[in-house]
């Protein structure tokens, strides 16, 4: 099937509703969506962590195409929400705090397999990469990082998004080198696998920012968990998320590598 000529298209694009909504949080914002495996399931939780450069315009629903795809697949899915910037509560270190306390609540939901699968798309991929890097992150399954900004300091020199990373931090990197060191995923040692998809064409995110991360963590003696990254031609940011593209193709391919 041919993709829509307007990229973005896939931000507007309905699905199916999901099962369920569950709430980790007191905030409208702090609730996961869940989804239910179509066929024979696989026994493996897909987490979706999602994009929008931490803005609050950008929410989950525009993941719902996605989150599918994976349900369709027979994955469990649950789709992350989280208080971004212009919430309150929102921005460093209150967007990473919901994710990490979603996550774990979404490993003891017990409608859910405890095999688990981050998968994070632009921003998302920053905080999949980041919970990748915690202790708590024992036993997950490992991340997919989708066009991840993984590496903060350079997504912040790039000023990527509107300078999106200083809007998330409060600041720029020389100004806030603590803060910035804390919520870096370069700057930390993922213990679980990680695998990084960029698309070729990416110009909003580009493939330099997965390459960086890469490159960091790969030189670091006490790096113990593999990190994969994958380049695809004729991709560009939002095929990743796209189920009609073929760029997505490898994104199942790569959850299913960490969860045969």
């Amino acid at each position: 099937m041919a993709t829509p000529a307007d990229p973005r298209a896939i931000l507007t694009t309905a699905a199916a509703p999901a099962s369920r909504t569950t709430a980790y949080g007191r905030d409208p914002a702090q609730v996961y969506d869940v989804r239910m495996p179509a066929g024979p399931p696989r026994g493996t939780t897909v987490v979706i962590i999602h994009g929008g450069f931490w803005q609050a315009e950008f929410d989950r629903t525009h993941a719902a195409s996605q989150a599918q795809a994976f349900a369709d697949n027979g994955f469990h899915v649950a789709v992350l929400e989280y208080r971004r910037v212009g919430m309150t509560g929102g921005g460093w270190p209150g967007t990473f705090c919901d994710v990490r306390v979603a996550v774990a609540v979404v490993r003891a939901d017990p409608e859910l397999p405890d095999r688990v699968v981050l998968v994070g798309h632009s921003a998302g991929g920053h905080l999949a990469a980041l919970v990748a890097s915690q202790p708590d992150a024992d036993g997950l399954a490992g991340a997919v990082c989708l066009a991840g900004c993984v590496d903060l300091a350079l997504t912040a020199r790039m000023g990527l998004g509107d300078h999106a990373a200083q809007a998330l931090m409060g600041g720029e990197p020389a100004d806030l080198p603590a803060d910035y060191a804390r919520a870096d995923p370069a700057e930390h040692v993922p213990g679980i696998p990680v695998v990084l998809l960029h698309g070729a064409d990416d110009h909003i995110v580009p493939p330099a920012v997965s390459r960086s991360y890469a490159d960091r963590v790969g030189r670091s003696l006490r790096a113990h968990a593999e990190v994969r990254r994958i380049v695809i031609p004729g991709c560009e940011h939002y095929g990743l998320i796209d189920p009609l593209h073929p760029g997505f193709a490898l994104v199942l391919d790569s959850v299913r590598s960490l969860a045969p």
